[in-house]
């Protein structure tokens, strides 16, 4: 950094903490809800939707009371999705997308049709990977896929237009390209960012999207029907949740604009970057290597549960005091995403020699929510959310930390899109909340007088 710069920074940041910091009250004086959040932690309705649901509450008697978590595309809960899939041994993401984009299940034929179509379209532009990946590489796959995503603006023969058909048109376009645009995306930061040697292989109109992806990213092309499946099912648990997460309320957001589609997922990208959102699974994995590292015994139940105490009093990891993958929104009892994963997970451990790993992960899944209501003096119910086991599977897939939010992007997609048609055809009124200022009135005085 400059050090002219960064001097004037040292001198001025207290301020800028002091002027931009507003207390709690304020926000319970005036009845803000913090964060969009209730008191209970849950989010504040401002929107309706046919595309997700997130499900983790009955009303009872005019009271929220938990319940099971459940996750529902279009009407269908993904659990009966998932077991379709596996019943029938086929991957199942791309069928996802459809029911995504298109409200209902396809037939054969119809989903022959759309994969087809998909397959058709996942080479990037004449030139778009020399000239944007290659020639421009970035130390952040994030950051490339979002300059990535507006760069194909200027690809697009009608780039601008919200008419329905165009929206549908760039949306399947976009679910085809981001596992390339990843994919190369990360073969561009090894080389240059990690010394490398660079392989860039072409898209296989025979594979699926997952098969797509550990062909792409890896030098030899091989992988595992039992990979495969893992990745697919990751990708199915990761397309949708809802229009209240982060990145796809900020596709809406953007969308209630009627900005153009690479502006409005160029923002969810951004979105999906930060570590409370898509890099929360980094956190997670890497909070669980920190526990393996100093915990001696990953079968003594007490040496886990006194370094999981002293993560929470700010003493150990990244001393936030935080318990990464544990607790989330809207699932307290369960989140349904987990209870998948987990499934395959363990089937994955058992195939690569880390079942005692897995084990020790249970572990602290079943320790970390009584560490917790001890710490905080609470009988909240809290589970395991999909970050937990995530980081562990993409990690047992040989798949490098840098590749974990992008593959959530590769996933989300599908649902950013559904979410920005449904809100430009639906809503067509730009999102425009308030926000109460509590400044005090200040007279202005002439500059030679201060």
């Amino acid at each position: 950094m400059n050090e002219k710069i960064n001097n004037y920074v040292d001198k001025k940041i207290d301020d800028i903490k002091k002027i931009n910091y507003i207390n709690l009250e304020q926000f319970v004086r005036y009845n803000v809800k913090k964060g969009l959040r209730n008191s209970d932690g849950s989010g504040v309705l401002v929107g309706l939707t046919e595309i997700g649901e997130v499900h983790g509450y009955v009303l009872y008697e005019g009271e929220r009371k938990e319940d099971e978590g459940r996750l529902i595309y279009r009407g269908i809960d993904v659990v009966d999705l998932v077991k379709g899939f596996q019943q029938e041994s086929r991957f199942g993401f791309e069928e996802v997308c459809y029911l995504l984009l298109f409200g209902e299940l396809p037939s054969k034929v119809q989903l022959d049709e759309f994969v087809e179509v998909l397959s058709e379209l996942r080479n990037l532009p004449e030139g778009f990977t020399e000239d944007m990946i290659l020639k421009a590489p970035s130390s952040d796959i994030m950051n490339k896929l979002a300059r990535s995503v507006l760069v194909l603006y200027s690809y697009d023969e009608n780039p601008d237009s919200v008419d329905a058909k165009n929206l549908l048109r760039q949306s399947i376009e976009l679910i085809a390209k981001f596992p390339t645009m990843v994919a190369y995306g990360y073969q561009a930061k090894s080389h240059y960012y990690g010394g490398k040697s660079l392989y860039i292989h072409n898209p296989r109109p025979d594979l699926s999207t997952a098969e797509n992806i550990l062909h792409l990213i890896r030098p030899d092309n091989k992988y595992t029907k039992t990979e495969a499946e893992i990745l697919d099912l990751a990708l199915v648990l990761h397309a949708e949740h809802g229009g209240g997460n982060n990145s796809t309320f900020a596709a809406r957001v953007v969308s209630s604009t009627e900005t153009d589609t690479y502006s409005a997922i160029a923002a969810a990208v951004g979105s999906l970057k930060g570590p409370k959102h898509g890099g929360a699974n980094i956190k997670a994995m890497n909070m669980l290597q920190n526990i393996k590292e100093n915990v001696s015994d990953w079968n003594d139940e007490e040496e886990i549960r006194n370094y999981l105490t002293k993560i929470m009093d700010k003493q150990a990891f990244d001393k936030a005091g935080l318990i990464y993958g544990l607790g989330h929104a809207v699932y307290t009892l369960s989140d349904p995403r987990t209870t998948l994963l987990k499934e395959k997970a363990h089937q994955l451990a058992i195939e690569k020699g880390r079942e005692k790993e897995f084990l020790f992960y249970e572990t602290v899944e079943r320790i970390g929510p009584e560490v917790f209501c001890k710490k905080k003096g609470t009988s909240k119910n809290i589970c395991a959310n999909v970050d937990f086991y995530s980081g562990f599977v993409y990690d047992a897939l040989g798949i490098p930390a840098e590749l974990f939010t992008p593959l959530f992007a590769v996933a989300r997609i599908v649902g950013w899109c559904a979410h920005r048609i449904e809100e430009v055809i639906s809503n067509q009124k730009i999102i425009r909340p308030a926000y109460k200022s509590i400044s005090k009135a200040k007279e202005y005085i002439p500059i030679n007088q201060r």
